[in-house]
């Protein structure tokens, strides 16, 4: 048995598709049947069976991957050891974000990271919670910085200093704008442009609106913040976003903020990490970039009107 061919089992187990899982660890597709072929003679068990295109694990196989991704996350920590006895002058580092911090909050701590430390390769992944929530609890990021998160299975919270407050945002010649705020009672009476699912902003805010009894009428759904702005610019309805994401359009009065009357809608940006693994070197000074960036952080953008609510309790504190 070799870790090849544990990485080749983890992988289709985790892709369900030996086509995907041979391009994922950079093997042809034959090579890697190969592996799982040698590896089930070993251990005289089918891991996979077939359903139409998919690959499924087998009774063995599900009984089998829990043993596997311990070795190689042993194998993992064994090789970050190695590196940190080096210290902070090479090595590498897989941050994955979801789309608000990985656009809107990342890129100055990311930029002094890299001044601090050249010599290691930083590589950041963005895409919304769902899909960052998923690579970490795959191993397949050192981090995940993700909003509003709930720890899930092989999960544990590592930091979660950034606070961000989700603001009603209009176009500037909106009604609404002139006035300042609103009440709750009004915001039904507005088509809401809204997150994908998967998206932690749209969670949170799905949840707060349905904790202060405000059930939203018309809805848009678009799969990205940028697409949510440029659209509220053109009149097509208001939405609630990370004030993170809005502070250049409001400085530039291309969009207007908004208080609800009784309603503030505040969250952490939690980093999140692999139960099973050790956090290395290179992750932890990550760590303390982001932690000084998020208490050096200035004011915020917030929202006119609002009143003061309690702030979520992180989870992992």
């Amino acid at each position: 048995m070799t870790f090849r061919q544990l990485e080749a089992f983890l992988a289709v187990a985790r892709e369900r598709s030996f086509g995907r899982a041979a391009h994922r660890i950079h093997l042809s597709q034959p090579t890697l049947s190969g592996h799982i072929q040698e590896l089930e003679r070993e251990l005289g068990r089918r891991l996979f069976v077939r359903r139409g295109r998919e690959a499924v694990l087998s009774e063995a196989g599900r009984v089998f991957e829990s043993h596997a991704a311990r070795v190689t996350a042993a194998a993992g920590d064994a090789r970050q050891a190695m590196a940190d006895l080096d210290g902070l002058g090479s090595g590498s580092l897989l941050v994955g974000a979801s789309t608000t911090p990985g656009i809107y909050v990342l890129p100055r701590a990311v930029a002094e990271f890299q001044r601090r430390y050249p010599g290691i390769a930083l590589t950041l992944r963005i895409g919304n919670s769902g899909l960052i929530e998923r690579g970490v609890r795959a191993d397949e990021l050192d981090l995940g910085v993700v909003g509003g998160h709930v720890l899930g299975p092989g999960e544990r919270c590592v930091a979660a200093g950034l606070v961000d407050e989700l603001v009603l945002i209009t176009a500037p010649r909106h009604r609404w704008a002139r006035r300042g705020s609103v009440s709750q009672r009004e915001l039904p009476a507005e088509r809401l442009l809204v997150r994908e699912p998967g998206s932690a902003t749209r969670h949170v805010m799905e949840r707060a609106l349905q904790h202060a009894g405000i059930a939203p009428g018309a809805t848009l759904e678009l799969d990205h913040t940028e697409a949510i702005k440029q659209y509220v610019m053109a009149g097509l309805g208001v939405a609630f976003v990370s004030s993170y994401a809005v502070a250049t359009e409001v400085r530039a009065r291309q969009l207007a903020l908004v208080g609800v009357r009784g309603l503030r809608i505040r969250r952490h940006f939690h980093v999140i990490h692999a139960e099973g693994r050790t956090l290395g070197a290179s992750g932890r000074a990550f760590l303390a970039v982001l932690e000084a960036h998020a208490t050096g952080r200035a004011g915020r953008v917030g929202a006119p009107g609002g009143t003061a609510g309690r702030p979520r309790r992180a989870v992992g504190r």
